[in-house]
């Protein structure tokens, strides 16, 4: 199932400083990804944070993406600007993705995240996004489409025409809140079935209570641990 993974700078500052960062980053990424066998489907990089949609042909995948890229990218910012210490704040989190009801929406709160931060009034303007793949007229080698997204349309021209009309509508302000919600609890993003689906076969609460914090629902408790 494809997987919603965010990292972000150590106290919210920069990881990246200037274009062949960026560079560096992507090209780490499209290499540890065909090492491990994930799937990117989408991704945009920010002056302080990463956003990657993942799908992985083993339980192992994405961490093992993420540990190589990780180390990898601390090593390349330390010696090329003289620096010393940790770049990210902590590990990475993540958010199974129900693919039926959420994925599009994850692509559209991915590729649409540099428009919500003021930095461009549409995500074509920004270099560092997947977005150019998906829904502009650039071939990105290391993005595979998902299924969901390349059932919009049989051909590519009008399947980035109904992409872009997707982009063009804002996302309601629920979605929001639960893509944000999921991903900052590292939580199963997907409806109440879904949810339950997930915490039965690994036998543990994945959800969260939106009116209660983070405590297990009393259907659960005795059984599920605390992820």
């Amino acid at each position: 199932m494809p997987v919603h993974v965010v990292q972000r700078g150590n106290n919210r500052k920069a990881c990246f400083f200037q274009a062949s960062d960026y560079a560096v980053y992507l090209s780490k990424l499209k290499e540890s990804a065909e090492k491990f066998n994930v799937k990117i489907h989408c991704f945009v990089l920010m002056t302080n944070h990463v956003h990657l949609l993942l799908q992985a042909s083993d339980c192992e995948g994405i961490s093992r993406v993420m540990q190589s890229l990780g180390r990898y990218f601390v090593r390349y910012i330390n010696t090329t600007y003289n620096r010393t210490g940790t770049l990210w704040e902590g590990r990475f989190k993540s958010s199974l993705v129900n693919s039926d009801e959420y994925l599009l929406q994850v692509y559209q709160y991915i590729e649409l995240n540099p428009v919500r931060a003021k930095m461009v009034n549409h995500p074509k303007d920004y270099v560092w996004s997947s977005y150019h793949a998906n829904g502009g007229s650039k071939d990105i080698a290391m993005i595979t489409p998902h299924p969901l997204y390349l059932s919009l349309s049989k051909d590519s021209e009008s399947r980035k025409r109904a992409y872009n009309q997707l982009i063009r509508e804002a996302l309601p302000n629920e979605a929001l809140d639960k893509i944000r919600l999921s991903i900052s609890k590292s939580r199963v993003l997907g409806n109440d079935k879904f949810v339950e689906q997930i915490s039965e076969q690994l036998k543990r609460f994945v959800g969260y209570l939106e009116h209660g914090g983070d405590r297990r629902s009393e259907e659960f408790k005795g059984w599920f641990q605390e992820t």
